[in-house]
Formats: C-alpha cells, structure tokens, sequence
C-alpha cells in the first residue's frame, strides 16, 4: 500500500501548533503521520474545496441569510479532514523503562497468537513459583515496582500479558473471554514446564477473575494444568453486585453501535482522565507513568479490541455461581490486599460482602487513601501484606 507521510512540527517556534491533536502528542516535538495514499488525495481535495468556500471564486459577498449555513459548512469542511488524520496518528514509542520490560520478555505461541511473558529466576534454594496476572486495560508492567523484592523472595517470578494487553497479540475481530485467558496460563505453564510444580497466583482486577476460573478448575481436576498453591487477589469486581464499571466502560461494553467510534477516538486525554479516577488523590501516577500505561494499551493497536475484551464484565455476572463458587467452597489459602479508596469496588460494601462469603480468606485493607491499584500506589504495604500472607502457612 502506497503511504503518504504527513510532518506535523508542534513545539514552540517550529512550524504550527495543531489544536486537534491531543496534548500527549503536541508535546513532542514533531510527529510523522502515515495514511494511505488515497485518503492523502480525497484530504487535498477538501483543503481545496475549504479553500474555494472561504475565499469563493470573487469578491462579492454572500447574502446574509446563507451566511450562517456557510459557516456550517466551513466547520465540517474542516472537522473531516482532522479527524481523518486524527484517526492515523501511529502509536506512541516505547519510554526507555517498557523498552527494558520489552526486552527481558519472552514469548510463547497460544493457538496461533504470540503471548508476552516474563520469567525470572530468583531466590536460591527456594522452589517457590508465582505468577502475576493483571488487571483491565494496562499489562504485566503493572507489577514493574514489585518485581525485584519478589525475585528476592522465590526461585521463579512469571508475569504474562493477556491475549488482547499489553505487548502481546490483539486480533480483531476476536471474542475474548476469561475462560480463553485461564486457558492461556495453562499454556504458559506448560510451555515452562510447571504443570507439576505448585504456584502461587497474585492476581489485580480482571485478573482476579482468570484466577477464579484457575482456582475453579483446579480444585475440579478439569484440566490438571495447573495446582495451586495459594491465591492472593486485589481490588477485583469479584460480585456483580458491588462492582461499578466507569461510564466508558459501560458504554463500549454494551453499545455495538458506538462502540467503534468510541474507541478509536480514545485519545491520551481520555484515557488519562479514566485512570487517574481510579487512584487515591496522593497516589497518582506520575506522567511518565501515565503515558507508559498509554502505549501499552496503543501497542498493537490494543484500544481497538477495548470493547471486545470488555465483554468480561458481562461474563461475570453470567458465570458468578460458578466463580464465586469457587472462591467461597476452595480449600486453597486465600489473601485479599484492598485499597478501600476504590471506586469501582467501593468501600465498605465490596469487604464486607467478601469476608462475608468467603471466610476462610484473610484480609489485608490498605491506608485510606489507596484505591484501585495497590501494587502502584503502595508498593511496600502491598509486599509487606502479602509476605505476611505467604509465611503464614
């Protein structure tokens, strides 16, 4: 396909600010945007059709009454071609800290799509094995700042992007579901050869479901891939109930019709907004932060399956018997670390109703003004919470 490169010079005193381009990109100091070659050509010709109708072909003025109908004119003329350019901005490059993420990753092959993972070897003389699993929409770099202390602590440190996250494949179209993604770790497992070994499962978020799924399935014998050793979870919409998705969330997960539009005009700004909501007031990420969750989701073009993936929500209200099933008849030690500042699993329904049904757990809460990303916000408190947990039994 042939491609036109469009050079957009943004910072100050080199070529022209573009105010429709989101901030996340005027920062830089130029911007290469590639389209095809024919949306290049139909762009020029509605510059030249904006160019006709504002100057017109002479001099005398419009009457009055269309002058307001031209003025409608001149906007739409002018919001096409900038949304289509909008539309194909590429996405962002990797900072130098996912770069690194990147590169000490691994990846495996999940019928026909390539998984990320990370697998490193950690304390000596210890056995121990965990696994990470991570919540919606960010990735295994959500356990970066907890990373090393856990090397520290067991032989083996896994952490794997879900099919549709992060550095791993995105197919479109695709129906993702929890039960899909519990099967990708029992692949994991085995490509590492651990289907024998005990682990142990941390899990955050949509996490804690494909955890579930595992527990269930574990404790049923339905696949034998994987045998846990314990499970510890965290801020995950474990009951329907008392789970509040964001008003974005609830629109592309049950809107087909807006959906594609929504998410392709998910923009930084947009997405920043979303997540900033989601921690404490003096926990929040910084920018760097923010804008490496950012490219995680843009890589692969990953806010194109949003929609898809966020049929998750509805998966666990259809299948709560059977998960919360799981969690509250297993005999597997359980932990729960809480930041009770979340929105999305507020406090003090989301607790009560977890130590409610599920006592056999243990529970940690958190400062109050922790929320819905624990291991980020409060990265010692939330490996002191889960060492204490782990050398309990």
């Amino acid at each position: 396909m042939s491609c036109t490169v469009i050079n957009y010079c943004c910072s100050a005193g080199r070529g022209k600010t573009w105010p429709f381009l989101p901030p996340c990109i005027c920062d830089m100091t130029c911007v290469n945007v590639c389209i095809d070659a024919n949306l290049a050509g139909f762009l020029s010709n509605v510059l030249l059709l904006m160019r006709l109708s504002l100057t017109g072909r002479n001099a005398t003025p419009p009457p009055t009454k269309f002058k307001m109908r031209e003025w409608w004119i001149h906007v739409g003329l002018i919001c096409i071609p900038l949304v289509a350019v909008y539309l194909h901005i590429p996405p962002p490059q990797l900072s130098t800290a996912l770069q690194k993420w990147h590169g000490a990753g691994k990846v495996f092959h999940f019928r026909g799509f390539k998984i990320f993972y990370r697998d490193s070897l950690g304390a000596l003389g210890s056995s121990d094995v965990i696994i990470l699993l991570h919540g919606f929409p960010t990735s295994s770099y959500d356990w970066s700042k907890i990373w090393d202390p856990l090397t520290q602590r067991f032989h083996r440190v896994i952490a794997l992007d879900f099919l549709g996250f992060g550095f791993s494949d995105k197919p479109r179209p695709h129906k993702y579901s929890i039960f899909e993604q519990a099967s990708v770790v029992e692949a994991l497992v085995a490509h590492l050869g651990l289907s024998n070994q005990r682990v142990n499962l941390v899990s955050h978020d949509y996490g804690d479901t494909v955890a579930l799924e595992l527990l269930y399935r574990s404790d049923q014998n339905r696949t034998g891939r994987l045998t846990l050793n314990s499970l510890c979870l965290s801020n995950g919409g474990l009951f329907p109930e008392t789970h509040h998705p964001r008003l974005l969330q609830m629109l592309l997960k049950d809107s087909s019709f807006l959906a594609p539009i929504l998410t392709r005009l998910t923009n930084f700004v947009i997405f920043q907004k979303g997540i900033g909501e989601v921690f404490g007031p003096y926990t929040q990420p910084t920018d760097a932060e923010f804008w490496d969750m950012w490219t995680g989701l843009r890589y692969n073009d990953g806010n194109l399956v949003l929609d898809s993936i966020l049929q998750y929500i509805n998966q666990r209200l259809k299948h709560r018997e059977r998960w919360v099933g799981a969690l509250t008849s297993t005999y597997v030690p359980l932990h729960m670390i809480y930041g009770p500042l979340d929105p999305v699993n507020p406090h003090p329904q989301f607790i009560r109703l977890y130590q409610k049904l599920v006592q056999r757990s243990t529970v940690t809460i958190l400062d109050e003004h922790i929320s819905h990303y624990p291991q980020l916000e409060d990265p010692t408190g939330f490996l002191n919470a889960y060492f204490n947990f782990i050398h309990s039994f």
